[in-house]
């Protein structure tokens, strides 16, 4: 039975990640991809591309938030549960560099009923950490991503 109940929350947290995917521009704009999904994870990668880049020739660090926030997005909402941030954190612990492939994988700390924490790592396709994220999230409760 254990496992018929985890491939059910699997199986919605997949659904769950396709409704949001079709309709999430921010996410096309930029070449985002959801890599993965499970309940209470995700992994959204992004190549860095020359728009991206700031003065200084590296990725804006704006862009980096942005992929730990999309990543933590798909994350929190993959119980079905509409979940909206409700702050972050984030440390920038290195550059992005033009044609990169940065991954943003996240996982659930902890989960209340309405309040949630999640972390977030950012590398690049090397390994190297590019960026830690701390998302606090806040469930709409009785309000669904999708209808099951």
């Amino acid at each position: 039975m254990k496992d018929e109940t985890y491939a059910a929350a699997q199986h919605l947290a997949e659904r769950v990640r396709d409704t949001m995917f079709a309709t999430d521009k921010a996410a096309h704009a930029l070449g985002m991809e959801v890599a993965s999904i499970s309940p209470g994870h995700a992994s959204v990668t992004m190549t860095v591309r020359e728009d991206m880049l700031n003065g200084f020739g590296i990725c804006q660090g704006g862009l980096i938030a942005t992929l730990a926030d999309m990543a933590f997005a798909y994350a929190c909402n993959s119980y079905n549960e509409l979940t909206v941030a409700s702050g972050f954190d984030v440390d920038l612990l290195g550059p992005g560099k033009l044609g990169d492939r940065l991954t943003a994988s996240g996982r659930v700390v902890s989960q209340g009923s309405r309040m949630g924490v999640y972390d977030i790592e950012v590398s690049n396709q090397g390994g190297e950490r590019i960026a830690v994220f701390r998302g606090r999230s806040y469930r709409m409760k009785g309000k669904q991503v999708v209808t099951t």
